[in-house]
């Protein structure tokens, strides 16, 4: 029997990571925040000088990191060339531009094969194509979503930053992204509105939500 996999996919600040880790942890799975991985990406192209509109050099860079899991650690999560994220990732240079790195196609195409490759033992994977393109045969799809000023709101406390900077980049990081890569649904992806709610509310629903799939499937 394939490992359970629970696909997680939303726009950013909806609440996907702080679900995403949780349910990781319940469930005894690895999490995987593909997020990450586009900006790891688009942090070394700004140390290397690579044009985030080059599309072959990105896909080349993208090829040269290391992505794995620390099994060390539970859940297991992700690192990059050996090392656990770095705060260096949510600086404002990479949210300024981890959306055009993330709009090539063949881009995409390098990051997929990795998440593929990272969730064959199983995982809960958050980002904005998994129950569609990188795992469509997912156990569980679950879809967040949520008012654009909860986003913002969420995004400042996470980052402590000035509420204007932080709103006027997700705003525009909302508008690239829905022209290079809108989000998508599964069909049979369960949404999620988590406006207003706590992240116990959302885990709470999240979790009896994944149990009652899972269930269903006879998968645990």
């Amino acid at each position: 029997m394939s490992a359970v996999i629970v696909a997680i996919d939303g726009p950013a600040g909806s609440g996907k990571s702080t679900l995403a880790r949780r349910l990781a942890q319940t469930l005894d799975l690895p999490y995987l925040n593909t997020g990450l991985m586009y900006r790891a990406l688009t942090l070394q192209a700004l140390q290397r000088g690579v044009d985030p509109d080059d599309a072959d050099a990105l896909a080349a860079l993208a090829r040269e990191i290391t992505f794995d899991l620390d099994w060390r650690v539970r859940p297991p999560e992700l690192t990059i060339d050996g090392s656990r994220a770095s705060e260096q990732l949510q600086s404002a240079d990479v949210e300024s531009r981890v959306s055009r790195v993330a709009s090539h196609p063949h881009v995409r195409e390098v990051l997929r094969a990795e998440q593929r490759r990272l969730s064959e033992r199983g995982g809960v994977v958050e980002g904005r194509d998994i129950g569609t393109v990188v795992a469509p045969h997912a156990d569980v799809k679950l879809y967040l979503q949520a008012a654009q000023s909860e986003r913002i709101s969420r995004r400042i406390n996470e980052r402590s930053a000035p509420a204007e900077p932080v709103g006027d980049a997700l705003s525009a990081r909302d508008a690239l992204d829905a022209r290079t890569n809108p989000l998508r649904p599964a069909g049979d992806a369960v949404a999620i509105d988590t406006t207003g709610m706590t992240s116990d509310q959302v885990y709470e629903k999240a979790l009896a939500t994944t149990r009652g799939r899972l269930a269903q499937r006879g998968r645990r």
